[in-house]
């Protein structure tokens, strides 16, 4: 990383979350900006950019805040590396082992839903006449 900090409103745009949003998550603790400006802005930085990503991958998949907690604060933890004992490794990678295979049944879930929303569209075509062009 190049030290590079960015104000709240190009995290905005390159995460694809509102103002509001990124600001509820620092209200509850998931992210905090790595830095203030002199006017006291929020500045953040590419590892910030990262976390909240995680973050907005979670969501979709039903996570709650409580979770994304749990898992970023584990996945610090393993980043860190420093003074865990093999046991707490071990334990801290079993902790991301089971969101993984959390999110893993969440996208398959999706996948039987996103099925049949298409079954369900297609029947709806079928009905029309042919001469009605599809919308999307």
């Amino acid at each position: 990383m190049d030290g590079k900090h960015m104000q709240i409103g190009e995290v905005a745009a390159r995460t694809e979350l509102s103002l509001r949003t990124i600001r509820h998550y620092e209200e509850t603790g998931l992210v905090v900006p790595s830095a203030r400006s002199q006017g006291g802005f929020r500045l953040y930085t590419e590892n910030d950019v990262a976390r909240l990503m995680v973050i907005r991958r979670m969501k979709p998949l039903g996570f709650t805040l409580d979770q994304m907690r749990d898992l970023l604060g584990a996945t610090d933890r393993l980043d860190a590396g420093e003074g865990l004992t093999p046991g707490e490794r071990e334990a801290l990678l079993e902790r991301v082992r089971a969101y993984e295979r959390t999110a893993a049944e969440q996208v398959e879930k999706l996948r039987v839903q996103l099925a049949r929303a298409e079954d369900f569209a297609a029947t709806l075509r079928a009905r029309l006449p042919e001469s009605e062009p599809a919308r999307p």
